[in-house]
């Protein structure tokens, strides 16, 4: 199982995904992932942590609060989904450069 390992490069592989987990870190809380519900009615944003960073409602859905509900619920929904996808592709190049072991 290990013997195409060449256990000498492995700490400096390890040290370079660090590196490069920490820089995707900082970039992660720099990028925006907004999501749309309603044709636009209501609007959320998110950073790449995950964290909502904005919401905008129209004003015509103040006076309707169950399909402002269900419309921001959908859109909140959406954009983690973008969030969670974004940090899964990240975290599959990070991982792929362990097979270069």
């Amino acid at each position: 199982m290990f013997d195409n390992i060449d256990f000498s490069k492995m700490g400096e592989i390890l040290n370079q995904v660090q590196e490069k987990a920490k820089n995707i870190e900082l970039e992660l809380a720099n990028k925006e992932f907004s999501a749309k519900s309603g044709a636009g009615l209501v609007k959320v944003s998110a950073n790449g942590k995950g964290e909502i960073t904005d919401v905008s409602i129209d004003d015509s859905l103040l006076e309707d609060k169950e399909s402002m509900q269900i419309l921001l619920i959908s859109a909140i929904n959406d954009v983690l989904t973008m969030v969670a996808q974004n940090r899964n592709s990240i975290s599959s190049d990070i991982l792929g450069g362990f097979g270069k072991l």
